[in-house]
Parts: C-alpha cells; sequence; structure tokens
C-alpha cells in the first residue's frame, strides 16, 4: 500500500474549479463541487450491475474537470456484488493523485442473505474501515463518516460508543477526519465532544430544506456540509421552480440549477453529484459555472 499522501494547496483545472474550494478539517483544501460514487456501480443499491469500464472513465473524466473530492462506500456495489465502487475507484485512479481527498462512510453492511442493514454495534466498524482500506488500496482514509439510521436521524439515541471506536481508529493513524451521515444537531455536538467532527452528510436539496438547523450549527463550526441526493433522489417538490431558473434565466437543465442553488445555499455546502455515465457527469460538472441571481434565490427559497 502506498504512504499517506501529501497536501498540496492548489486548484485542479476544470469546470470544477470555479465553484471555490473549501478547507476540510483546516488541511483538506477540496473544490466545492465533487462526485459521489453510488451510481458507478449500480444505479442504486438493487440495481444490476454497470460496465465497470465507464465507471472507469467516468472517474478519470471527473478528475480531468477539476474533481479533487470523492465520495464512496464499501456497500456501494451491484445487486450481485460483481461491481464495486472501491474497486472502481482503485482501478481507474491508484496511484491516487496528490490532491484528490477520498471520503467513505461505515454504519451499514449486507447480512449473509444480501440485505443491507445498519448496524448499532460499535465493534463491527472496524472490520468496515478494514474493507475500506483495502478495496481503496491505501493504508490511510482521508476522512470516515459514521452512518447513523436510515433516512431520517435516531433522534434520541446516543452515537457515542461508535463515534468513539471511530476516534480510537483515528487516533491510530488509519483514519484522518471524521464526519457524521443522517444526524441531528444533538447527535453533532455529543460527537464534537469526543473528537473533531469536519463534515456532516445529511439528505438536503433544494426540495427539502427542512435540516436548516444541522446547517446552521456546521456553519458556525466551519464544519463541511454534505447532502446525499443533492439533485432530489426523485422526490424534489421544487421541480416547477428548478425548471423555471433553469430554462428561463440560466439556458440550464434543473439538475445543474439544482447543484448551483445547492452551493449558494452556505459558504460550507459541498456538492457531491453521481452518475454512471459521462455524459451526466460532464452535465453535473458545468453547474459549477452557473451564479444564481438574488432573484433565482428567492423563487427557490423554501415555501
Amino acid at each position: 500500500m502506498d504512504p499517506p499522501r501529501r497536501r498540496h494547496h492548489r486548484l485542479n483545472k476544470g469546470p470544477a474549479m470555479s465553484s471555490h474550494t473549501f478547507l476540510l478539517g483546516g488541511d483538506l483544501p477540496v473544490n466545492r463541487l465533487g462526485f459521489g460514487a453510488m451510481r458507478l456501480s449500480a444505479n442504486g443499491f438493487t440495481g444490476p450491475a454497470r460496465d465497470p469500464e465507464t465507471g472507469c472513465a467516468v472517474l478519470r473524466r471527473a478528475v480531468e474537470l477539476g474533481v479533487d473530492h470523492i465520495d464512496t462506500a464499501s456497500f456501494y456495489a451491484s445487486a450481485d456484488g460483481t461491481v464495486t465502487a472501491n474497486a472502481l475507484i482503485r482501478e481507474a485512479l491508484h496511484p491516487y493523485p496528490e490532491s484528490l481527498v477520498i471520503a467513505t462512510k461505515v454504519g451499514p453492511g449486507y447480512t449473509d442473505d444480501g440485505k443491507l442493514e445498519q448496524t448499532t454495534d460499535p465493534a463491527a466498524l472496524r472490520p468496515m474501515i478494514e474493507a475500506n482500506l483495502e478495496t481503496l488500496g491505501v493504508d490511510r482514509l482521508d476522512l470516515v463518516y459514521l452512518r447513523v439510521g436510515q433516512m431520517q436521524p435516531p433522534h434520541g439515541e446516543s452515537i457515542a460508543a461508535q463515534f468513539e471506536t471511530l476516534a480510537a481508529m483515528r487516533d491510530e493513524g488509519i483514519i484522518t477526519h471524521l464526519g457524521l451521515s443522517n444526524v441531528d444537531t444533538e447527535h453533532l455536538a455529543e460527537a464534537r465532544t469526543i473528537a473533531p467532527v469536519v463534515a456532516v452528510q445529511n439528505h438536503f436539496h433544494a426540495g427539502k430544506q427542512d435540516d436548516t438547523a444541522v446547517l446552521k450549527a456546521c456553519e458556525e463550526a466551519g464544519i463541511a456540509f454534505v447532502p446525499f441526493f443533492p439533485l432530489g433522489g426523485g422526490a424534489d417538490n421544487a421541480a416547477d421552480r428548478l425548471a423555471e431558473v433553469a430554462a428561463r434565466r440560466h439556458d440550464a437543465t434543473t439538475a445543474q440549477i439544482a447543484l448551483a442553488w445547492l452551493l449558494a445555499s452556505s459558504p460550507v455546502t459541498l456538492a457531491i453529484p453521481g452518475t454512471g455515465t459521462l455524459a451526466h457527469l460532464e452535465e453535473n460538472m458545468a453547474a459549477a459555472t452557473i451564479t444564481l441571481t438574488p432573484a433565482d434565490l428567492d423563487l427557490l427559497a423554501s415555501t
């Protein structure tokens, strides 16, 4: 495996650089428009395997376009398990560029009968970390999110035991930075008493703006806010407003406006749209060149 990669405060060339950068954890500069790897292996968690060669081509082109932040997980895989996101990332990009930040997450895992289930057992996290180290071909993970619950945060449940386990592995040196996924403000406050939190990944997009309390807490602490399903996940009740801004004002797609809105919503917000096709990748990355007007933002404000 490779030694830890050095970090250089520089921008990659390409459309993503126009969205400016965020200093993740105080030492990892990333373009605010990154890439989510979930759809590389399949179109969701249960879909058939996608072509690995296409997945590798998408990853290489993403880096060419300025992506230096890739979000993945060892459980991102086709239904038959033959194609996995981590394996594609390693095949396409290893040895990794010095500027590339790879974020992964632990918590969910597949059972023996192939079901994806959430674990609350702290002892289950180390094997998950080791699986990510092995499949990505590294001996240190840049950023690891503790994913809790399903689509809604498990309000009132402590995450201390699990986060303490990850914090211990951070102290060992096999994890650089820690994050949280699918949490509320109480979880964030609890975790920060244990170890620094550099990023939060929650369900948030133009059609789902009810997580502003967590976003505000991240802004106040300088923590990155990284929405999953940034394009709405197929259930975006802001579609009409996005379409109006896209067609009438910017000659853009609704997906591009959704991404531009995320980047405009807060200086700590990072966007990680995912795709398994080159065409959609090019479209998503072009969103970094769109500047929304105050009128656009007013129209897209939650109602």
